[in-house]
């Protein structure tokens, strides 16, 4: 296992299409809301839409990600990703439970590079996405199917 915040010791997807990697301006570690929102929406058919008083990124109405303030971003990618990040950098990552179901990784911005961010939405949008959206974008992108 590695302690930089953007490595991906235990992930088993692929890194994202380059057009998602590092933004102009942002550091190896830490990033903005902007930057965040940013990495977001340019997923294909990405919106940000009101969940409950927070902004949520969304894929034909299924959320992959929401904000629960100006620091923090929860991504709802797959419990064996969320125990991953939290092993590789517990100061970046925590887990969120709704109810007795392991939900997402709550994300501290100010700890996480760019690209490990963008990393980390873009598995969450894949689990998200319709099987043929989700199929043409590995296939635009180079992904292993």
């Amino acid at each position: 296992m590695t302690s930089s915040a953007n490595s991906r010791p235990c992930s088993r997807m692929p890194p994202p299409a380059p057009c998602l990697g590092d933004l102009e301006g942002a550091s190896m570690t830490g990033v903005t809301l902007e930057i965040a929102r940013s990495l977001a929406l340019a997923l294909p058919e990405a919106t940000e839409q009101d969940h409950h008083g927070m902004s949520s990124f969304r894929i034909r109405g299924k959320i992959f990600a929401t904000v629960p303030d100006p620091g923090h971003l929860r991504i709802m990618v797959g419990e064996d990703e969320i125990r991953a990040c939290v092993a590789e950098d517990p100061h970046a990552f925590s887990e969120l439970y709704w109810g007795k179901r392991l939900a997402c990784v709550t994300v501290q911005l100010s700890e996480v590079g760019s690209k490990r961010l963008s990393e980390l939405l873009t598995e969450a949008w894949l689990r998200k996405a319709p099987a043929s959206v989700a199929r043409e974008f590995r296939r635009r992108a180079g992904y292993a199917s």
